[in-house]
């Protein structure tokens, strides 16, 4: 936790891409950290580049190759982990993790620390289109017992998610990643560990508005709270990659981050609203995707959708106007 080298980062990046430094500095430091890819690893970003790859020619290998088997694939993680003595991790596009999710659910079940590595996290993909684009798994992971889920915003929450996976012994570790660069935020990384933290706060002590999201929305909420104050309007952002983590703080914390008395409230998160009322309320509004997606540039898909900061100011005016 106090390796300063582990959790520094310095340009903005995809957090595939964090994540891929991360594996390789953590390879670095645990010698039984084993892991691979279901034939995605130079999209996964899963590769260790100074272990071998694991074959029956060299056992000693690190990079496992598991093929078009995601099913399998996590199957085999849940037994290596199982049979003692290693850290292990496994790779996939986002939305392939429902070929995996009966073994996912196994290893929530028994309280196996398998770490999800989960990329191309939601209309970003762009030109693949909407059987690449995850919608609901988001919130199916979530909704899984004993299952983490952490969705970084930056490189450093990357960090964060990839210490909680390793150190952990209790539950399974999603890390659901970016295939698009987001930037690198001020403040220190190991907050996102509370699951959800004040990215950039109000000027008063209570603010008008909550703005809060996971991932690369983040990026929205963080421009538009600089739009709102121009209006007038104090707005609290606030950075959200893992709702158990969060749920599992005291009352106490929760408060300070999202204080009872303020109603007015905006999250947004390029998957399904599902999940996100419990913590906007009945005042408050979701800008999400509740449809398939389409094909097409990132950038003219996040616009289409509605994800944009004048959207997010719109939404945060009018829940401060009820």
């Amino acid at each position: 936790l106090n390796n300063e080298e582990l959790w520094s980062f310095d340009k903005e990046m995809a957090t595939r891409e964090s994540s891929g430094i991360m594996i390789n500095r953590l390879a670095k430091l645990i010698p039984n950290f084993i892991g691979g890819s279901a034939d995605l690893a130079p999209s996964n970003k899963t590769h260790m580049n100074d272990r071998g790859d694991f074959s029956a020619e060299d056992r000693s290998g690190s990079n496992l190759h598991f093929g078009v088997r995601e099913h399998a694939m996590a199957a085999i993680a849940n037994g290596m982990y199982a049979h003692g003595g290693l850290k292990v991790f496994c790779a996939t596009f986002f939305v392939f993790s429902d070929y995996m999710k009966g073994a996912m659910r196994l290893s929530a079940l028994m309280n196996i620390p398998v770490a999800y590595v989960l990329t191309h996290d939601s209309i970003g993909v762009g030109e693949d289109g909407p059987t690449h684009e995850p919608i609901e798994q988001l919130a199916a992971l979530r909704s899984m017992p004993n299952m983490t889920v952490f969705r970084p915003a930056d490189s450093k929450e990357t960090a964060a998610a990839w210490y909680y996976a390793v150190t952990n012994g209790a539950t399974p570790t999603s890390l659901v990643l970016t295939r698009q660069k987001l930037p690198l935020y001020d403040g220190c990384p190991k907050r996102a560990l509370k699951g959800a933290y004040i990215l950039k706060d109000s000027k008063k002590e209570t603010p008008d508005v909550l703005l809060m999201a996971s991932g690369s929305e983040v990026e929205l909420i963080y421009k538009a709270a600089d739009e709102l104050e121009a209006k007038g309007i104090d707005a609290r952002v606030i950075s959200m990659p893992s709702f158990e983590l969060f749920d599992v703080q005291d009352e106490a914390y929760k408060e300070s981050v999202m204080p009872n008395k303020v109603r007015s409230r905006v999250a947004v998160e390029a998957l399904t609203s599902f999940g996100w009322h419990k913590y906007v309320g009945l005042d408050g509004e979701v800008i999400s995707l509740d449809t398939f997606g389409a094909s097409g540039k990132a950038e003219v898909l996040f616009k289409q959708f509605g994800f944009t900061v004048e959207n997010v100011v719109d939404k945060a005016i009018k829940v401060v106007k009820k």
